[in-house]
């Protein structure tokens, strides 16, 4: 009988300690762990997507209307929308998608096998797959593809390429061909700023996860710099009035850093305009101050500020966002 009541005093307990849990404490047991992420934005829904690292390999997407609650997407358990073996290129290594819709075909790039990758799909939850299965440019090794249209048509693939280090690299894209034009490859920048190469973590040069965007005429190219470990991993922007460059980097840089978000390791992520017709960055960070693994996703509002015809980009940094399934 004594055990009995034991047991009552002890579930009670547990109850009324959970019952009185912060809210910030529990949605921090429900954030989102998706690194490198993407947000696709369609008939008033966000879609994002990201690196998952965990079977069954490949890439799901999450849904919302509010940023910050996300479902499962399509109402499924799990909505794989890309499966490693199911006629795509890749066993390992799957990272940093994105999603492109063109009339009435979405297409979907991404790395695999540190070969970036194009599949395609009628449905915004695919299942994007290959008529051939094989990467964009097999010449050699590239990585955090990111597949931009200009106004007259024409399609560039910023993406990394290796030397010593991780540098930002175009070419002009063929969409019929699904490859690259090779004599129009072309490195965009050096590993230069301060900001771009903190002691923190040694590692090689490294700039990676490009977005471009273009805002009257002039193109726009976010990116990530330092070593992902590194807790200076962060986010800063060049602009270009040729897609090809020259690049000149933003004084403003870095836009987002652990000193503004105040989260170790903020970066890698995609520009998207939301539904409320502001401009947001999502990225990842860290997952505590001691630990990497597994990234948490966050979103940020931008603040574009237009000086001397160029936006002077800084984020709202009081309004950050951590997505958490709802």
């Amino acid at each position: 009988m004594n055990e009995y009541k034991t047991i009552k005093r002890v579930i009670f307990i547990l109850l009324i300690t959970c019952l009185s849990i912060p809210q910030s404490w529990a949605d921090s047991w429900k954030e989102i762990t998706y690194a490198d992420p993407t947000i696709f934005v369609e008939n008033g829904k966000y879609y994002l997507t990201g690196t998952r690292n965990w079977e069954p390999y490949g890439f799901a997407v999450l849904e919302s209307t509010d940023l910050k609650h996300w479902t499962v997407a399509n109402g499924d358990s799990l909505q794989l929308i890309l499966r490693k073996g199911d006629h795509v290129f890749g066993e390992r290594g799957f990272w940093a998608p994105q999603y492109l819709k063109e009339k009435n075909t979405y297409y979907f790039t991404y790395t695999a096998n540190e070969q970036t990758v194009i599949a395609s799909s009628k449905s915004v939850f695919g299942p994007f797959r290959q008529k051939e299965i094989k990467p964009i440019d097999a010449s050699a090794k590239n990585i955090d593809s990111f597949l931009f249209k200009d106004d007259d048509g024409t399609y560039y693939l910023y993406h990394v390429r290796f030397n010593k280090g991780n540098y930002l690299w175009v070419a002009e894209f063929d969409m019929k061909k699904g490859s690259i034009k090779p004599e129009t490859l072309k490195q965009c920048m050096d590993c230069t700023e301060p900001w771009e190469k903190t002691p923190n973590y040694k590692s090689a040069p490294i700039m990676e996860g490009p977005t471009v965007m273009k805002w009257n005429g002039l193109y726009y190219l976010f990116y990530s710099a330092n070593h992902f470990m590194n807790i200076d991993y962060s986010v800063g922007y060049a602009t270009s009035s040729s897609p090809f460059g020259p690049w000149k980097k933003h004084p403003n840089s870095p836009i987002i850093h652990r000193s503004l978000v105040g989260e170790n390791g903020s970066g890698h992520g995609d520009v998207f305009k939301g539904l409320d017709g502001r401009y947001y960055y999502v990225y990842h960070v860290h997952n505590t101050d001691t630990k990497v693994q597994p990234r948490k996703t966050r979103i940020v509002p931008m603040v574009l500020q237009k000086e001397n015809g160029v936006y002077s980009i800084t984020i709202d940094k009081e309004q950050v966002i951590n997505p958490v399934w709802k």
